[in-house]
Order: C-alpha cells, then sequence, then structure tokens
C-alpha cells in the first residue's frame, strides 16, 4: 500500500490484474499506474476499511482521553518460511504478532499499519490469499488495518514476500506489566500448551508428516490478556513466548527482574504429537516457538484468581502453574525434571530453528 494511490479513485485501467496468473513485476513498486492498480485491486480491496483513503497516513478516532491513559506502539517484521503452514500464513501471523507484542504490555490494540516488500515475480494469486488472511485476522481482533506501504524488489533479492506490522493501543492507568516487576515468590502461569507453531513450520518446511497433524496456534491474545487483567489487574508481567520458546522467555524476564525462576516439568502442557515430534527431532519444546501462548508472573495470592481467569477464554482454557519466581542473583532459570532431578534451563544458543515468524 501506498497513499499516493487513492483505493477510492476511478483510474482508466487498460486491463484488471491476473489475480490467478499473474505476478508482481517491478512496475508494481515505481509508483505508477501499475503500482496504483496493485494497491487498489489487492491492497485497498481486501483490506477495505474506513480509514483506507488513499493519504499518506490514516486519521483515526481514539477513544476519550482516560486520567494517566497511556500509547502503547509496538513494530515487528515477520519473514517467516514457508509463507504458508498448517493453521495459519505470513498474513494473519502479521496480524496476531504485532496485536500480541501492545497487548502483553497490557495495553488494547486499536490499529495497525503494514508495509510489504515483495519479490518481483512472486504470483499475484499468493498475495491475494494473504492479503485476505490478514483481513479475516483484522477484522475477528478488532484491530483494522489503516496504512501502509509497498515495495518491490528484484527477484532473488527477497524471499516472497516480507511483512513489517506497527500497532499502536492504548493502556490504562494502573497497568504495568513490564518485564522488570517479577519479585521472588511470584508465581508464573502459562495459557496452553506449547511447541505447535514452530513444529507446525517445521513439519510444513520438511514435509513431515506426523500420525497427528500439528497445526499453528498464531492466535490474536489481546482478549484473553483483558480478561486476566479485569480480573487480576495486578499481573506482574505479561510475555508472550514466541522466538526462543518459553525457556528463552523466561530468561529475559528473570535477566530484567533480577529474579531466578524454578518450573515444575511435569506441569507444563505438551500435546502429544508435539512432545513426538520433539523427541524425533532433537528439540526441547522449552524452547520451541509459539505464536498464541503466553506468560503471566503474578503475585502468589493473586494466582488462582488469574488461572480461573485465563482458563475461562477460549485461548486459556488449558492454562496451567508451572513455576515461581524465587530469589537468585545469578538469575537462573532452573526446572525439576518428570524424573525428579533439576536442571539449568539456559539462554537458547544461536537459533534453533530460524524462520519461524
Amino acid at each position: 500500500m501506498n497513499a499516493n494511490a487513492s483505493p477510492k479513485g476511478k483510474p482508466d485501467y487498460v486491463r484488471p490484474l491476473d489475480l490467478r496468473g499473474g505476478r508482481v513485476d517491478m512496475a508494481h513498486g515505481a509508483g505508477g499506474r501499475a503500482m496504483a492498480q496493485l494497491i487498489r485491486e489487492v491492497f485497498a480491496r481486501g483490506l477495505d476499511n474506513e480509514f483506507l483513503d488513499g493519504n499518506d497516513g490514516a486519521r483515526l478516532p481514539w477513544p476519550a482521553p482516560r486520567a494517566g491513559a497511556r500509547l502503547v506502539m509496538s513494530t515487528d517484521s515477520h519473514v517467516v518460511s514457508p509463507l504458508f503452514f498448517p493453521g495459519g500464513d505470513i498474513g494473519c501471523l502479521a496480524v496476531h504478532g504485532t496485536i500480541n507484542d501492545v497487548a502483553m504490555m497490557g495495553a488494547q490494540p486499536r490499529y495497525l499499519a503494514a508495509g510489504f516488500i515483495l519479490e518481483e515475480g512472486f504470483p499475484l494469486a499468493d498475495l491475494v490469499r494473504i492479503v485476505a488472511s490478514m483481513a479475516r485476522a483484522a477484522c475477528d481482533a478488532g484491530v483494522p488495518v489503516v496504512t501502509g506501504d509497498t515495495k518491490v524488489v528484484e527477484a532473488g533479492k527477497a524471499d516472497g514476500v516480507f511483512i513489517t506490522t506497527t500497532g499502536v493501543g492504548d493502556l490504562a492507568e494502573g497497568i504495568d506489566c513490564a518485564g522488570a516487576n517479577a519479585r521472588a515468590g511470584d508465581v508464573v502461569l502459562l495459557s496452553g500448551s506449547i511447541g505447535e507453531h514452530g513444529m507446525a513450520i517445521l513439519s510444513q518446511r520438511e514435509n513431515l508428516a506426523f500420525d497427528s497433524p500439528i497445526v499453528s496456534d498464531t492466535a490474536a491474545l489481546h482478549g484473553l490478556v483483558a480478561d486476566l487483567l479485569a480480573a487480576v489487574p495486578d499481573v506482574r508481567v505479561l510475555r508472550d513466548a514466541t522466538r526462543g520458546g518459553v525457556a528463552t522467555t523466561l530468561n529475559e524476564i528473570a535477566a530484567q527482574s533480577g529474579v531466578g525462576f524454578h518450573l515444575d516439568e511435569a506441569a507444563i502442557p505438551v500435546q502429544p504429537a508435539v512432545a513426538a515430534a520433539c523427541e524425533f527431532l532433537g528439540f526441547d519444546p522449552l524452547y520451541v516457538a509459539n505464536e498464541g501462548k503466553l506468560l503471566a508472573v503474578c503475585p502468589p495470592a493473586r494466582a488462582e484468581a488469574a488461572l480461573a481467569a485465563m482458563r475461562t477464554h477460549p485461548l486459556g482454557r488449558d492454562a496451567a502453574r508451572i513455576g515461581v519466581a524465587v530469589a537468585d542473583d545469578r538469575r537462573f532459570v532452573q526446572m525439576t525434571t518428570r524424573f525428579g532431578g533439576r536442571r539449568i534451563v539456559d539462554w537458547l544458543t544461536g537459533e534453533q530453528l530460524p524462520r519461524i515468524c
């Protein structure tokens, strides 16, 4: 998208785009008639809403100001490979990922912007499919894509399509879910089973078939967060366990807060198909990426109320209490295994599974 071409305008195009057999070419990023046509027939048509009015930005209504309310903003780039995978694609992933980043601050997401880097030769049919997926995800979440940009690069200079999304939202007074807030004694909650997204990507990438298909958990978590904070507004930390999985996310929180964590392996939900795939392929599910799961750290007296609130939401029905924060100057994350031993759950070293988001 680029606002230089108005989706509401009616230029006299020579012929409609071939959205079934056509491909992106350099002219679609050159700023002329071909680019205007691509924007009008793919992006504006697919993402149609009242704010996409052809200008270089969007004029947006904002909720009535509340005392102490703050603006939250987050941006994320998406380079997942393959572009289409069981349970989703780069389009819905780009919407969900940025909505979740805003939501993990405790904020209500309001609007999204999207930037597309397209590779010359990319099938227009696939682009239409991706934009339609974004539109469905944004509509379902109630967070519209209100502005954006499109660039085209030469064949071989990208990998089909890359998408950057930016989200803005508003944060109510008194809500503070930043990573530095965990305290010794706090309880760690996990919203559901782990590892589905990473294993779904890997199975598609490597053409692996399992007895039980593994489907990505990609989802927008702001509704779950809203229910949780309505019940327990003093949640200390919220974080979605994406790249690096639960293990890396908890190490990040430990480093920010200056505490350690003790986990109970038996309490961490993992689907049998994911556990079997990880065992077969040599992956630890604790380090496998998720796109629809969150970690919540809350005061011990509020843990049961938080857990109950999460379990009433469809995305939190399998929520579990998986560990506690402890005083530890070394800021270690440790885990009691199913066999009664204890091991360090260290930072992820290197890239266990690249290009998963």
